[in-house]
């Protein structure tokens, strides 16, 4: 087992009994509602026993707490892409693709009330292939 494991293990005990006097739960009582046994319970908690899966979930369920509270784990952020729209001259750009690599993606609502663009203003400007799927089927227009 490596380091940080054996650290995170051996946080469950002190963890444990923090969540249970912080709920002002006695040791028999915890016992009695998940079904683990008094020594067991009390072993776990001063660290002369390594907690399982078997203990730690009803364990979680009975403190009302997320698995990973419980044992510490750390935050993971969230994997879906958060980024932000941007609105102008009634046009929203959601961006599908962080600005990490050349290819960016994105998503570009226009309003139906939005006037053409004057020919010395143009819209976008772009140059290779576009692919946009308008209500009647897929257009791709070279430029």
């Amino acid at each position: 087992m490596d380091e940080e494991t054996a650290s995170t293990m051996a946080a469950v005990g002190p963890r444990l009994k923090g969540l249970r006097t912080q709920r002002n739960l006695s040791l028999t009582f915890l016992a009695r509602s998940t079904g683990i046994s008094l020594s067991t319970l009390s072993r776990l908690e001063t660290g002369q026993r390594r907690p399982t899966l078997e203990l730690l979930l009803p364990l979680a369920r009975e403190l009302r707490v997320d698995i990973g509270e419980l044992i510490g784990a750390p935050q993971t952020g969230d994997p879906r892409l958060r980024l932000k729209p941007v609105t102008r001259h009634g046009m929203t750009m959601l961006p599908l693709t962080r600005r990490a690599g050349s290819l960016q993606a994105y998503k570009l609502i226009i309003s139906p009330r939005m006037r053409s663009p004057e020919p010395e203003q143009p819209a976008m400007r772009a140059t290779g292939t576009i692919r946009s799927a308008l209500g009647f089927g897929p257009v791709v227009k070279r430029i």
